[in-house]
């Protein structure tokens, strides 16, 4: 599927300026469309805080509904599809509303954030579809579930950091501790350590969270830290808080050479987020510094769910579940070394087969 490239759209102007105005607590405004006919197969997207060109999970869910738009010949806009977007939580609702009254039949909440304002929503708009994003609502027949066994591909992800690392210091940040991060962490830790046992090494893992999906500066402070304690691969499961990270690692970087052994790695996650990785080397070299990303299907979820809705079968009062089969969640290809690569695939291989057992809480 092709990317819709935010921050190119972002920095031109080109789409938003065209098609639809943003505000603070407004969401967006409706045009930006042409006439849609089936207005029975209209999607929303409200986004969490972090806005729509995370380059993570709100990004994915809208690239998903996007290529659903696509697939059903539908236009953005009126009878379409369209995202509203939060600047705080107290957009949420007032966003939902917008779109329930703009006649918009499937809406989508992207986040575990969200989960409230939807369930309140879905209470008093019985003849909408509601879908809530990364968490689970119970009892609500107009209320479907999307969740992700995130935690594979995290070991995915622990696997090539253990056999990735020069120093034995890998790195773990985390946005907001809490079951939906768990997954990432736990998975990457038993992916490190599994591995480390395999290689007969002892592999550190620094683990250290934000305590905010949105503090990039924070976080750039943390990935300091740890690149100071010799960390040279550091996953973050922090959203938009991660650009810190990345920035903090370009900053190691590009005071080496392109082929020096002291390289940083960062690890991605939700999207591909090969974007943020660019860098130029101390030598002149363009370079990139993302390893790989451990991806969140949430535009497979949201395109699959869309796509029941607009066929008449949307799943309402049912929790599903996206995994490594059908690429719910899968790892990107990367930087990531051929031999390292395929020892990945082994590992996606075995947890498909239920021979590796992947945690969704960390040990403690």
């Amino acid at each position: 599927m092709k990317k819709f490239k935010f921050k190119q759209v972002l920095a031109t102007g080109t789409v938003l300026a065209a098609g639809i105005a943003l505000t603070a607590c407004s969401g967006a405004k409706q045009n930006g469309g042409g006439s849609n006919k089936k207005s029975s197969a209209s999607v929303a997207l409200i986004t969490d805080i972090a806005g729509v060109d995370d380059q993570s999970f709100n990004q994915s869910g809208w690239e998903g509904m996007v290529a659903y738009g696509k697939s059903q010949g539908l236009k953005r806009g009126t009878n379409g599809y369209q995202y509203f977007e939060s600047s705080s939580a107290s957009d949420f609702t007032p966003n939902i509303n917008q779109a329930v009254a703009a006649g918009y039949k499937t809406i989508f909440g992207v986040g575990y954030s969200l989960k409230g304002a939807i369930a309140s929503a879905a209470k008093k708009h019985t003849d909408k579809n509601f879908v809530i994003i990364d968490d689970v609502i119970k009892g609500q027949k107009n209320v479907a579930s999307a969740n992700f066994k995130s935690q594979d591909a995290s070991y995915m992800a622990g696997v090539v950091a253990a056999r990735t690392t020069k120093t034995n210091v890998v790195g773990f940040i985390g946005g907001v501790h809490g079951d939906i991060v768990d997954l990432f962490d736990a998975g990457f830790a038993k992916g490190v350590q599994d591995t480390a046992k395999k290689m007969g090494k002892k592999i550190t893992i620094l683990n250290q969270y934000v305590g905010s999906f949105t503090a990039a500066d924070k976080e750039k402070s943390i990935a300091k830290a740890m690149f100071a304690k010799k960390a040279d691969v550091i996953f973050h499961a922090s959203g938009s808080a991660g650009q810190g990270l990345f920035s903090e690692a370009k900053s190691v970087n590009e005071g080496l050479a392109a082929n020096s052994s002291k390289k940083v790695w960062v690890i991605g996650v939700d999207s591909d987020q090969s974007n943020l990785g660019k860098y130029k080397s101390k030598d002149g070299k363009k370079s990139n510094l993302c390893l790989t990303s451990v991806m969140t299907g949430v535009n497979v979820a949201v395109k699959d769910i869309a796509t029941k809705a607009a066929k008449g079968k949307f799943p309402g009062g049912k929790q599903l579940v996206y995994g490594l089969k059908h690429n719910g969640v899968y790892l990107t290809r990367g930087y990531v070394a051929d031999s390292v690569w395929k020892q990945s695939q082994t590992a996606r291989s075995q947890i498909l087969a239920g021979k590796i057992s992947v945690p969704s809480h960390p040990s403690k």
